[in-house]
């Protein structure tokens, strides 16, 4: 998930540091959830606080990349003084270690500092996705959508109608994380279950299965743009075809099967234990789901026209000497992968202006427009933060101190014997361990991916599968850590209906789903990995 700065939200989802400055609870108790008359702290309480702690200790994320940056320019300058050199595996090519602070440094800096935020892949992709995310948010049409996917559900089936539409839902960015909970939780009171099961089932899939889903958004935009990057540090990248759908095929079959295994902790194992719900004193009436005629209506025509607009894309791309073809008439490659992201846009662009015109919620040029500049608003600590981002990444591989990094992390990993899927299992549980205390999954990507993709390329790894096993552990844990702010939201939800609940009871409730989410979606990549399956269009387990 992604960060923001100054608690501005971005596509992904908030850092820590965002909640309030005295870290208390809507209720003014401590974070932990104790007050001065509760007995001495549990295991688990001692536990959260540590947690905490250690992330608050935690620079903003902009100020851990400048300090990185300055890191990397005083170890890059001191191995150019040694002259130290990387050999790379596979090549005859053998890259001298440049250092910053040279003369040769300082004039790179100086020609590329604004040439590698403007060309950062991230950059273009996120924001041309975010601004038809934002229209589809602002003119109603995902809230529609949910509201007649779950109403519509029958009692029994509800918990994985919610749990299937959840792991779909990274698309709404950070609007899923504060829309789809109460909502879920007004649906299931209106079907006679409890409440509580579907404010934390939402809140749990929405996050644990963050990175999962059919849909594509700016989140995948994001994780790509660093792999693509990343994987250029190696001369082996330049010959890789990387794309936005890299991981689809994994993402999408992921959240079936995550679908599934949360509706069943929904039903079978989170419900069962919260017993018969007593709505309390002053509980407001459950809310009318029923569609509105123009919302009816909205629909029937967005749906027909994204179906009209498939039928198109797919007439231009599958039939033999289809202008949409690859070299020589293949499928794959094709402008079709290479030009997903116009594709998305103009998916999402006809699907909101459409819903917009005949729901009537937007019927203006001029209000679309600011529609669309209002979600972009929402954006600003999110460039910040790739702007120094983009310094870092951009000096790991021209100073190729990024190679001799991963050059010698495969070096260590074969000296130790840790090979295969193993090797891919240990970066999930690292990738999940620092989730608890960098919750910002394009900080953490951008930290991690220009190590560790370089280093499992040289294994023989591509870079597809590093950016799909980074998607579980960096989605599985955000909702353990007291530095996932909207934790505190939920608990603020919780207390509508519990108004005795503690964080340390919401977060036990919620490792219901993170450890069997982590453990099933690693089985789902070792699934891939056994059978060699691809991980998306053209996007192979192995370099070959």
């Amino acid at each position: 998930m992604m960060s923001s700065l100054h608690s501005l939200p971005t596509p992904d989802r908030q850092a820590a540091g965002s909640q309030t400055q005295d870290n208390r609870a809507p209720d003014g108790k401590s974070p932990d959830g104790k007050t001065p008359q509760d007995p001495r702290p549990t295991g688990l309480d001692r536990l959260l606080s540590l947690i905490e702690r250690a992330g608050n200790a935690l620079p903003n994320p902009v100020v851990l990349f400048a300090a990185l940056f300055a890191l990397l320019a005083v170890v890059s300058t001191a191995l150019d003084l040694a002259d130290v050199s990387a050999a790379v595996p596979g090549s005859a090519e053998t890259k001298h270690i440049t250092g910053l602070l040279t003369g040769e440094g300082l004039r790179w800096l100086l020609e590329n500092l604004v040439l590698n935020f403007a060309t950062f892949p991230p950059i273009g992709t996120v924001l041309t996705l975010f601004m038809v995310v934002g229209l589809a948010e602002k003119t109603g049409l995902l809230n529609t959508l949910m509201r007649a996917t779950l109403a519509r559900a029958p009692k029994a089936v509800l918990p994985y109608a919610l749990a299937l539409f959840a792991c779909q839902a990274h698309v709404m960015t950070d609007v899923a994380a504060l829309v789809f909970p109460p909502l879920a939780a007004m649906v299931f009171k209106s079907a006679g279950r409890h409440p509580v099961a579907g404010l934390i089932g939402a809140f749990a899939c929405v996050s644990a299965g963050y990175a999962a889903g059919f849909t594509v958004g700016s989140l995948d935009a994001t994780y790509v743009g660093i792999t693509q990057q990343a994987a250029s540090a190696l001369p082996a990248g330049d010959g890789l075809h990387i794309h936005l759908l890299i991981n689809y095929f994994f993402t999408a079959s992921s959240s079936i099967v995550l679908g599934l295994l949360g509706g069943f902790l929904i039903s079978r194992v989170i419900e069962p234990r919260l017993g018969p719900y007593q709505a309390a004193e002053g509980e407001p009436e459950p809310e009318d789901l029923t569609l509105t005629r123009d919302q009816r209506r909205g629909l029937l025509y967005t749906g027909l026209v994204v179906a009209a607009y498939l039928a198109a894309v797919l007439a231009l791309w599958l039939p033999s000497g289809a202008p949409l073809r690859g070299e020589g008439g293949a499928l794959l490659p094709s402008p079709v992968l290479t030009g997903m992201v116009p594709i998305v846009f103009f998916g999402f662009l006809l699907a909101a202006v459409t819903y917009a015109m005949a729901a009537r919620t937007l019927t203006t040029a001029e209000e679309m427009i600011t529609a669309v500049s209002d979600s972009l608003k929402t954006m600003s600590g999110y460039l910040v933060m790739m702007f120094v981002a983009a310094q870092v990444i951009a000096l790991f591989n021209w100073s190729n101190v990024g190679i001799l990094l991963a050059v010698k992390a495969a070096a260590a990993l074969n000296s130790i014997g840790l090979t295969g899927f193993w090797v891919i299992a240990a970066f999930v549980l690292l990738t999940a361990c620092l989730n608890l205390f960098i919750v910002s999954g394009s900080a953490l990507w951008s930290l991690a991916g220009p190590i560790f993709v370089p280093a499992f390329m040289l294994l023989g790894m591509s870079p597809a599968l590093s950016q799909a096993a980074f998607r579980i552990g960096d989605s599985a844990t955000g909702i353990l850590t007291p530095m996932n702010p909207y934790l505190f939201l939920i608990l603020g939800m919780l207390r509508q209906y519990e108004p005795e609940a503690r964080l340390g009871t919401l977060i036990a409730r919620l490792a219901v789903f993170a450890v069997p989410f982590l453990v099933v979606w690693l089985a789902i990549l070792g699934v891939f990995y056994g059978f060699g399956l691809p991980l998306g269009p053209g996007a192979h387990i192995g370099m070959k």
